[in-house]
């Protein structure tokens, strides 16, 4: 080293000085006052170097002074004055920082202008920045170098806090944006497109130029990213255990590469494949609420230089709040799914099953009523598939979607029919121990199947009235009126119009329900739809039951429509069930129906059909009868229906053995 380059060691600090006054102390101390004193009152650290530089270099009176970084090349962070030199005297300056000392060079040992000299301090002891303040100018000589050392060591504590300032704002800068983006997840209920926002929000907050969240496959050993720009399908498939990302999601630690061609773990077969390089990656494993690990985030190629502690602990953060709402998605997609699949499951087994002219017309009529939110009245005997009609009224209308819930009224006491159907508040009776949701609310968007509705009490008629023309509720104990939008459609086997007679049932109400009727028919008048019903119950059974699909005999369908079916459709269905699980044979033969009851209503059983001859008239007597129940026993229609004439028709009566009144047969 040349005799004009001076190293000076003797570190005169200022926690080193007593703390005397600024006005006591020596100048280069009460400047170091000022630049720790300003090192809390400024904001930044930039402002910091613009505000204090200035001030050092006019202390020392100096011509030039500035903050030099320790790179490839070597970087001037700040400078004030005319630089005297074009280049920096790189080998002076790597030796005061590797000695760790104040450095005195003069003008001939660094091509100076004549009577220049110029003094290199590190900005802190033991450096790891690298930086270091320098200063050149006429009036500085080897021995200000103690008191530059002052000054700067307190100009680099100072610059230490304002950067310490910084690194806080960005981290509660970082903290805000993760909070506002993650509160925008929310609005996002699908999977695919959450993900993709994710990377996007992601590769803006850690300031990288790419993103990506693998997603863990255990079942297959797989990670799956998305997004994976540039693979065809947007989404990329890879062994768990391979690469930065297995050790990643493997240990639970995070990862940083800085040179990702000169890491073993980087493979490079994706950059090839879509013509990407990739220079730096930082890994970290993406943990759900319970702290389980479901993945990793990645993001690759920091756009000013390498990622740091800060971008790990953001990226780290800013994965939890995308972890939750990953599964809260996931979780979503899944019941969307499974409603979709119950939805499906239950409009197919929703099917209006017959051929004869009542049902055909009955289905138009639930087509055109789907669609609306009127009130429906469903009148029938019991078991002939009240509950069917309506749930078929729902599911083929805009409200499938939604739920379909059906409350039998007769099932249930008039305090705990009111709790059931408009819910109820704690403490409302000596049961109510918290609230409680009532029907009406928990089938909001759908329709509420109300069954015997005869049987509800006037209290609830009044309820029930007031939902059908406010849309609101009030639940059981409570004041305070909830808006409700379901579709109601009743049902019963009763008939309203005595019930309205007898005081038993509100007018107001039945004419508000009564806005459409559907009066179903019993199954004994449409004996076409008999077997078409059968063959449906059996098959859908013999699916149930696992086995192939059986057959009616010959003489299995005659009994089938011989028989009066007192309970309807559900009396066949319940049949039909037994025989799908019981039946022996691969076809269902009379034997196996020999529990159904006789056809005949006097009584009787099918076994006593012994001759061809007596069946027939059985069955024709059968039909006559429904014939005459289907004209409300008018004659002239019932021989119309049977394409006979009247006259024919008591003859015919007469030879089978049945009633006739002889003052109408002879008219």
């Amino acid at each position: 080293m040349s005799t004009d380059i001076k190293l000076h060691t003797d570190w005169k600090t200022w926690d080193d000085t007593p703390w005397f006054s600024r006005q006591a102390g020596s100048p280069e101390l009460q400047l170091s006052f000022r630049l720790l004193h300003d090192a809390g009152e400024t904001a930044g650290s930039e402002r910091y170097l613009k505000q204090n530089l200035p001030e050092v270099v006019t202390e020392f009176s100096a011509q030039w002074g500035g903050v030099v970084r320790r790179g490839s090349p070597w970087q001037t962070l700040i400078e004030v004055g005319r630089h005297p030199l074009e280049d920096l005297p790189v080998t002076f300056l790597v030796d005061t920082l590797d000695r760790d000392a104040g450095g005195f060079c003069r003008f001939d040992s660094l091509s100076l202008p004549a009577g220049w000299a110029m003094l290199a301090v590190p900005l802190e002891r033991q450096s790891t920045t690298g930086e270091l303040l320098l200063l050149c100018g006429r009036q500085l000589t080897s021995k200000s170098l103690p008191a530059v050392m002052t000054a700067v060591r307190a100009f680099g504590l100072g610059l230490a806090i304002a950067r310490r300032h910084d690194d806080a704002n960005r981290r509660v800068q970082r903290l805000r944006d993760t909070l506002r983006v993650s509160t925008q997840f929310g609005g996002q209920l699908e999977t695919q497109p959450l993900l993709e926002q994710i990377a996007h929000e992601a590769t803006r907050l850690i300031d990288c130029d790419r993103a990506s969240i693998f997603i863990w496959d255990r079942e297959h050993k797989e990670v799956v990213a998305c997004p994976a720009l540039g693979v065809e399908g947007n989404m990329l498939r890879i062994p768990d255990n391979v690469g930065v990302v297995g050790e990643c999601l493997h240990s639970g630690k995070a990862i940083r590469v800085d040179d990702a061609y000169a890491d073993e773990r980087f493979s490079k077969q994706v950059d090839v494949q879509t013509g990407y390089q990739t220079r730096t990656l930082l890994c970290v494993p993406l943990l759900d609420a319970t702290g389980e690990r479901i993945g990793v985030f990645e993001a690759i190629n920091k756009n000013d230089g390498l990622f740091t502690n800060d971008d790990e602990e953001s990226l780290t953060e800013f994965g939890r709040h995308a972890a939750v709402a990953l599964q809260g998605a996931r979780e979503r997609e899944q019941l969307v799914r499974r409603n979709r699949q119950l939805t499906q499951q239950v409009t197919q087994g929703v099917r209006i099953i017959g051929e004869s002219p009542a049902i055909a017309a009955l289905r138009v009529t639930i087509e055109r009523l789907a669609a609306t939110d009127l009130p429906v009245l469903i009148l029938g005997e019991s078991g002939t598939g009240k509950e069917v009609v309506a749930q078929s009224l729902h599911y083929q209308g805009p409200r499938a979607e939604h739920p379909f819930l059906a409350v039998n009224c007769a099932a249930l006491t008039e305090t705990l029919l009111e709790s059931e159907l408009f819910g109820h508040e704690k403490g409302s009776f000596t049961d109510a121990h918290q609230v409680r949701q009532g029907q009406f609310e928990m089938a909001e968007g759908g329709t509420l199947f109300l069954d015997e509705i005869g049987d509800m009490s006037l209290g609830g008629q009044a309820k029930l009235l007031r939902v059908l023309e406010q849309k609101v509720i009030t639940r059981v104990g409570g004041s305070q009126a909830i808006r409700t939008n379901v579709r109601v459609i009743a049902a019963t086997n009763a008939k309203l119009s005595t019930l309205v007679r007898e005081k038993k049932f509100r007018e107001d109400l039945f004419y508000r329900l009564s806005v459409v009727t559907l009066d179903l028919p019993p199954l004994r008048d449409r004996p076409e739809d008999i077997l078409p019903l059968a063959e449906f119950f059996l098959e859908k059974f013999c699916v149930q039951a696992r086995r192939r699909p059986l057959g009616l005999a010959t003489e299995s369908r005659r009994r089938l429509q011989l028989h009066a079916w007192p309970g309807n459709i559900r009396e066949l269905r319940n049949l039909m069930e037994r025989v799908a699980f019981l039946c022996a044979h691969d076809r269902v033969e009379a034997d196996d129906l020999a529990f159904i009851l006789s056809p005949d209503p006097d009584g009787g059983s099918p076994d006593s059909v012994a001759r061809l001859s007596e069946a027939t008239d059985k069955f024709q007597e059968v039909h006559i009868r429904r014939m005459i129940k289907r004209a409300k026993d008018n004659m002239s229609n019932a021989a119309e229906l049977l394409g006979l004439h009247r006259s024919n028709l008591y003859r015919k009566m007469k030879q089978l053995g049945m009633k006739v009144n002889d003052d109408e047969s002879e008219e």
